[in-house]
C-alpha cells in the first residue's frame, strides 16, 4: 500500500470549546496503517537521497519500541531495498510487538548494549560498507527536518492557527514543523521523554534562527518516561477516543493530547486562539499493551 497524503485530513476537536479556544487536530495517521504521522515525512528526503546515490541497504538506530525502526522497515519493503536496524539494548525473549513487525518486513536487527549505544558514531565506523546508507535515529538532521517541514503542506489555510502543537521523541518533526510556520505562530513541543532537557538545544540546531524564539517546550506531560503508560494515560486515551473516535498511543498523541487538555484547564491558552495539533501517527506502541486495554 503506497502513501496516501490525501487522507491528511484536518479534523475539529470537540476539546477546547469550552474554553472558546479552537483545536483541530492534523490527522497524518490516516495516510498509511504502518509508516503512518510523521514516520513517512521524516524519511522521505533520506530515502530519495539514498536512490540517487545507488544505495541498496538502508541502516538506522532505535529501542524496542520504535516507530522509526518499523517504518523505516515497512518502506524499504515497499521500495525493495535490504534494511538493518541497530537496537538500543539486549535482546529480550519475546520481541516487542514492533521489532518483531520490523522483522516481518524484512529488517536485520543487531542489539547494542545501552552504554554501547550511546557511541553511534562508533556503531557507524565499525559497520560501514559503500553500498549501506544510515538514516540517523528518529530521523535527525536536515533531511529529517526538512521533510518534516513539509507536513504544513497539508494544512489549507495555515495563516489561521495562532499554534501549532506536536509531541517531541528525536526533536526532528518540530524543528521542521519550527521551519515551515509562520511568523505569527508559536510552536510548542510536549516532550514524550523524561528530564530530556538538552533537546531543545537538539531542535534548535536544525532550525533557522529568525524562528527559534516562537518554539516553547514543555516536559511535564512524560508520565515517568519514554514509553510510561500508567492507568491515569490509558483511562485518558480511553476518554479521548469516546468523546472523539481517535485513537492515541502510549508513546506520543495520548500524552500530547493529554497535556493539551490540561493547559486548557489551566488557561494556558487565550480566548480566541486557533490550535493546529499534530496526530503524529505510530500506534504500534499501543500493542504491548494487555488484550483490550484500548476500545480501538
Amino acid at each position: 500500500m503506497q502513501i496516501n497524503n490525501t487522507l491528511a485530513k484536518t479534523q475539529t476537536l470537540q476539546l477546547g470549546r469550552d474554553q472558546k479556544v479552537k483545536i483541530d487536530l492534523l490527522r497524518l495517521d490516516l495516510i498509511h496503517p504502518v509508516i503512518s504521522g510523521n514516520k513517512w515525512y521524516k524519511l522521505r528526503y533520506y530515502l530519495q537521497d539514498a536512490i540517487d546515490k545507488g544505495i541498496t541497504e538502508i541502516a538506522s538506530f532505535g529501542g524496542a519500541y520504535s516507530n522509526h525502526i518499523v517504518a523505516t522497515a515497512c518502506t524499504c519493503k515497499e521500495r525493495n531495498i535490504k534494511s538493518i536496524g541497530f537496537i538500543r539494548g539486549d535482546k529480550t525473549n519475546p520481541l516487542s510487538h514492533t521489532l518483531q513487525a520490523a522483522i516481518s518486513y524484512g529488517m536485520r536487527l543487531e542489539f547494542i548494549n545501552r552504554t554501547n549505544y550511546q557511541n553511534k558514531h562508533l556503531i557507524i565506523e565499525n559497520n560501514s560498507n559503500q553500498t549501506r546508507y544510515w538514516i540517523p535515529e528518529g530521523g535527525y538532521g536536515i533531511l529529517g527536518a526538512k521533510g518534516a517541514a513539509s507536513i504544513l503542506e497539508e494544512v489549507k489555510d495555515l495563516q489561521k492557527y495562532t499554534h501549532i502543537i506536536a509531541s517531541v521523541g528525536s526533536g526532528t518533526m518540530i524543528a521542521g514543523i519550527l521551519n515551515g510556520s509562520l511568523p505569527h505562530q508559536t510552536v510548542i513541543g510536549i516532550s514524550s521523554q523524561k528530564n530530556n532537557f538538552s533537546l531543545e538545544n537538539e531542535v534548535l540546531q536544525l532550525t533557522a534562527r529568525e524562528n527559534q524564539n516562537r518554539l516553547k517546550m514543555i516536559h511535564n506531560y512524560h508520565f515517568g518516561g519514554f514509553a510510561k503508560h500508567p492507568s491515569d494515560l490509558i483511562d485518558f486515551m480511553v476518554e479521548f477516543w469516546n468523546k472523539e473516535m481517535i485513537p492515541t498511543d502510549i508513546v506520543y498523541t495520548g500524552k500530547l493530547l493529554f497535556a493539551i487538555t490540561d493547559l486548557l484547564q489551566k488557561q494556558y491558552f487565550k480566548h480566541g486562539d486557533k490550535l493546529l495539533v499534530i496526530h503524529s501517527g505510530g500506534l504500534q506502541g499501543n500493542l504491548s499493551l494487555p488484550e483490550n486495554s484500548l476500545p480501538f
